[in-house]
């Protein structure tokens, strides 16, 4: 918890550095990246940089997690240091890394309030961040500790690479040497490094789309103005070698004999087809309710798995929303208000930012408690942060 001198000045400047967070931290990353451009290279996302999402997510989290210490004394925001933690583990951040954002966080912050800043002021939000940092070095110390191996990386051999509706594939991949495999657990996600045309290496995430355990496979969607899925989609084949990480990601699938609704849009599909997978090859008798929302049928990423799982359950319901609607098929856009959510459900939400913020209210308005709503977000975590 904050120490009884700085939880005041904490409490008193919040909302200045609060203000100013959003301009700190595009600071932060360029004095970050003039001294170190070899993070660039195999670490952060070049992408997500120049869109500024990398830059919001931290912004957002540095000010949730002091705010959290002023409103809820004694305690830690468990969520929100999770899902960083789960993140860092899967891009292999290590404890020294620590040290070098805050000397170059608190080196922007310094030029961006310098008429404000006081001594006191630096000392308290000092403990804030350190605070937040032993938490979560605390927490990846222990993800890594799970694993079935002490490697960040590991090579996977390509051995399938199917279409997986308009503009998605599938990418099988088998161990490329004798590295010992951590089981993977419904809805969690890997990281993949893949080198671009220009010789960096970039990082991306991807859900495992098809059976938990120790296999791998993921489905990713093409962006055409992206770099790391075009490279996978256009220049990877058959027989190619990708380094991947362990398996990471806290929304998976939680024990107990409830109903479970799946609610995805979009390639969003990829976690809760494995959560569906696991649930179709444990023959749960489970109340499901698998809801997935398209633009049209043929692009429905992993529609033969879904489907088939769905008729495997003799308790799954498939709803299906498609804006070129076909028979059986609702029109438009998905929405829950005429949709029989089962009493004390859990959902599962994946999908585009805007899709997954109106249905989470929906469920909330239709009275499935906050607490029992789950997402998974493709990239930095802006919603959580804000």
């Amino acid at each position: 918890m904050l120490s009884d001198k700085s939880f005041p000045v904490i409490e008193a400047t919040l909302p200045l550095v609060g203000s100013r967070i959003g301009d700190i931290t595009p600071k932060f990353y360029s004095r970050l990246f003039a001294a170190h451009p070899e993070l660039l290279d195999g670490l952060f996302s070049r992408s997500n940089q120049r869109s500024g999402n990398q830059q919001q997510a931290l912004a957002g989290s540095i000010a949730a997690f002091a705010s959290h210490l002023v409103s809820n004394p004694g305690t830690l925001p468990e969520t929100v240091l999770s899902r960083i933690a789960h993140r860092h583990a899967a891009l292999g951040i290590t404890e020294p890394q620590y040290q070098v954002v805050y000397e170059h966080l608190f080196a922007a912050i310094a030029e961006d309030l310098a008429e404000v800043i006081t001594p006191e002021i630096a000392e308290a939000w000092t403990e804030v961040y350190w605070l937040m940092a032993d938490a979560l070095i605390k927490l990846e110390k222990g993800l890594y500790a799970a694993q079935a191996n002490g490697r960040m990386w590991s090579p996977r051999k390509v051995v399938s690479k199917t279409p997986a509706g308009t503009g998605s594939m599938t990418f099988t991949l088998e161990p490329a040497d004798d590295t010992a495999i951590t089981a993977a657990l419904p809805g969690q996600y890997i990281s993949v490094k893949v080198t671009l045309p220009d010789g960096l290496r970039q990082v991306r995430q991807y859900s495992l789309s098809g059976d938990a355990g120790t296999s791998r496979s993921f489905t990713t969607k093409i962006d055409d103005g992206g770099e790391v899925s075009p490279v996978l989609h256009n220049t990877v084949v058959v027989g190619d070698v990708l380094e991947i990480s362990n398996p990471y990601g806290e929304i998976t699938l939680k024990d107990g004999d409830g109903p479970v609704v799946l609610a995805s849009a979009g390639i969003g599909c990829t976690p809760t087809a494995s959560i569906l997978r696991s649930l179709a090859d444990s023959g749960s008798d489970r109340q499901i309710l698998v809801l997935h929302a398209e633009s049209n049928l043929d692009s429905w990423a992993l529609r033969g798995q879904m489907t088939d799982d769905v008729e495997r359950l003799d308790a799954a319901e498939l709803q299906l929303w498609l804006e070129e609607p076909q028979p059986g098929s609702n029109a438009g856009f998905m929405s829950l208000r005429e949709v029989d959510l089962p009493a004390d459900a859990s959902l599962y939400l994946c999908g585009p930012l805007p899709f997954m913020k109106h249905i989470r209210n929906e469920a909330i308005n239709a009275g499935i408690p906050a607490t029992k709503i789950h997402y998974e977000v493709f990239g930095p975590d802006i919603w959580l942060a804000n």
